[in-house]
C-alpha cells in the first residue's frame, strides 16, 4: 500500500509539471502602459498559436488633425499601411524560454518602420522589460502591466 502511495505522488506530481510551466508561460499575458519617446499607449499581450503577440490597443494620439485614425505608414509591408494605428501589432511569434523569459520572436517599432528580434522578461513584477535586438546592440522598453 505504501509503495502505491508513493507511485501514485509522483504520477501526480509529474502530471502537474507541465501545468506549472503553462502557468509561468501566461504570466506575460495581460494589458500593459507603454511610455516610449515620451508618448502614451496600451499594449495587450495574448496568446497567439504557439507563442504570444502584442496588439496596441489605445493611443495618446490615435487621430490626425483631421479626425481620422492614424494608419501603420512606416510599415515595411504595404499591404499593412492602413492598419489603424490601435491594432498595430508590435511582438509577434515569441516563445517562452522556460526560464522566466520570452524570446525567438520578432518586435516592430512602428515609428520607425523597422523589425528587430526581440527578448521579454520581467525584471521587477508587473514591470516587463521588452529588449530590442539588432546584432549585438540593443535597446530597452520598459511595460507596465495594468491588468
Amino acid at each position: 500500500m505504501k509503495r502505491f502511495f508513493i507511485a501514485f505522488t509522483l504520477l501526480f506530481a509529474v502530471c502537474l509539471l507541465p501545468l506549472s510551466a503553462q502557468n509561468a508561460a501566461d504570466k506575460i499575458v495581460g494589458l500593459y502602459h507603454v511610455v516610449k519617446d515620451g508618448r502614451n499607449s496600451k499594449v495587450k499581450i495574448f496568446k497567439y498559436g504557439n507563442g504570444y503577440r502584442a496588439q496596441v490597443v489605445w493611443l495618446e494620439n490615435m487621430k490626425n488633425p483631421d479626425g481620422t485614425l492614424r494608419t501603420d505608414l512606416k510599415n515595411p509591408d504595404e499591404s499593412k499601411r492602413k492598419t489603424p494605428s490601435n491594432q498595430i501589432v508590435l511582438v509577434e511569434k515569441v516563445t517562452y524560454n522556460g526560464e522566466d523569459a520570452w524570446e525567438d520572436g520578432k518586435i516592430y517599432d512602428p515609428t520607425s518602420g523597422k523589425v528587430y528580434r526581440v527578448e521579454m522578461y520581467f525584471e521587477k513584477p508587473n514591470v516587463l522589460t521588452v529588449k530590442g535586438k539588432l546584432g549585438p546592440f540593443f535597446k530597452r522598453v520598459y511595460w507596465n502591466k495594468i491588468q
